[in-house]
């Protein structure tokens, strides 16, 4: 793994933006703009590298399921905060019946830089985002900076051959793709926008819809489009902890099909995948897996000896894009949040040239499918980072 500057194309804002990528640009707090798609440099990787990162990533999905497995079989949702009793059980039928339920994606972060294991600091498997410039921009930059180089990238394909095989799973009716009007920069939009793609070419009939225009049909109890067309399956990229409690949640509860032929809306991604989307997931993976060479310690009642040893990180259980994340350096007494927390090994990104890195391996369906790469100046990946491309050289 290596890091190369190198001369960005010209006319290279208008490119990415046609290839779906319309927040090349982000503002800073100063007021400035400056590139979120980066191409003044790129990372290379060896082929024996992209091959062992793949099997690490099928390694820890594996790992992952098999946490979920074991929250629902010992009725530990209180430990990933989720205290009501009745999302618990649906949550619970969901991972029961999951094999009836359509679900895509998600998305790894990983700490490696290029000499060690890599080794995971978290999982979004219920609303990633940079899939877009993960599965296209970067494909054609490498086609037209690098011809007849490689990239670890087969996401596009394996999106549609998902949906292809998971089309039967799928209720009468067009699969409504929806995000939050609240999207200012276009990248939720974009996000969807490329998924719903992905469904119509696996021969899916699609329709386009944001979560603030769902409406609900008191007579039928049913959710319904703005053509009052019934909603029976939906792709959200909207986080289950918002759905599940919006002023509208109660509906969701109500009408969740979770297979076996109850309830009235398939929602994608399912709701079992909150069980990986929470940051209680990483204490209990190593609480099943002490010691294994791709995870943190990490812990739920309190750092424990990482305030004492390499120090540590403390995430909230949901939070995306840095949010609420605290950064404890080794030496100092430990400090207990008021929030519920994952109090995981603080293991510093790597350096390269200044640029803090962090990995995301994406997973569709059950197996290891691209890699998008993003820099920060901070030990926290936030709102401010870049996305650069990569070879296989």
């Amino acid at each position: 793994m290596r890091r190369h500057t190198i001369e960005p194309r010209p006319d290279w804002q208008r490119t990415v933006e046609e290839q779906g990528c319309v927040y090349p640009l982000t503002r800073h707090p100063d007021g400035s703009l400056r590139p979120y798609w980066d191409e003044s440099a790129y990372y290379e990787f060896s082929l024996p590298e992209v091959e062992a990162l793949e099997e690490v990533v099928d390694e820890l999905h594996a790992m992952c399921l098999a946490a979920a497995a074991h929250i629902v079989a010992r009725d530990r949702f209180a430990d990933l905060g989720i205290t009501d009793p009745r999302l618990a059980r649906l949550i619970a039928e969901s991972w029961r019946r999951r094999a009836e339920l359509p679900s895509v994606y998600g998305r790894f972060d990983l700490r490696y830089d290029g000499t060690g294991p890599a080794k995971m600091l978290e999982y979004n498997a219920d609303t990633p985002t940079s899939l877009v410039e993960a599965a296209s921009p970067q494909w054609f930059w490498m086609e037209e900076r690098f011809p007849g180089a490689d990239q670890w990238n087969s996401l596009h394909e394996r999106l549609v051959a998902a949906w292809q095989r998971q089309a039967p799973l799928l209720p009468p009716g067009p699969l409504h793709f929806v995000h939050s009007d609240g999207d200012e920069l276009g990248e939720d939009l974009m996000t969807v926008a490329y998924l719903r793609e992905t469904a119509q070419q696996a021969g899916i009939d699609t329709e386009a819809l944001s979560v603030e225009r769902i409406g609900w049909d008191r007579l039928s109890g049913r959710f319904v489009d703005e053509k009052l067309r019934f909603i029976r399956s939906c792709f959200k990229l909207y986080p289950w902890e918002w759905l599940t409690t919006d002023r509208f949640g109660p509906h969701v509860l109500d009408t969740l099909d979770n297979g076996g032929g109850t309830g009235t809306t398939c929602w994608i991604e399912p709701a079992w995948k909150m069980l990986l989307s929470n940051k209680a997931l990483l204490a209990i993976l190593w609480e099943l897996y002490p010691g294994h060479p791709n995870l943190l310690p990490a812990y739920l009642d309190g750092p424990r000896e990482l305030a004492a040893g390499r120090g540590y990180v403390a995430k909230p259980l949901l939070g995306r894009e840095g949010a609420g994340v605290t950064v404890h350096e080794p030496g100092h007494a430990p400090v207990l949040r008021d929030e519920p927390c994952c109090y995981q090994e603080l293991a510093p990104l790597p350096d390269f040239d200044g640029n803090r890195v962090v990995l995301g391996a994406w997973v569709v369906e059950d197996e290891a499918a691209g890699l998008g790469i993003r820099e920060s100046s901070s030990l926290i990946t936030d709102e401010y980072a870049r996305f650069l491309p990569h070879v296989i050289l």
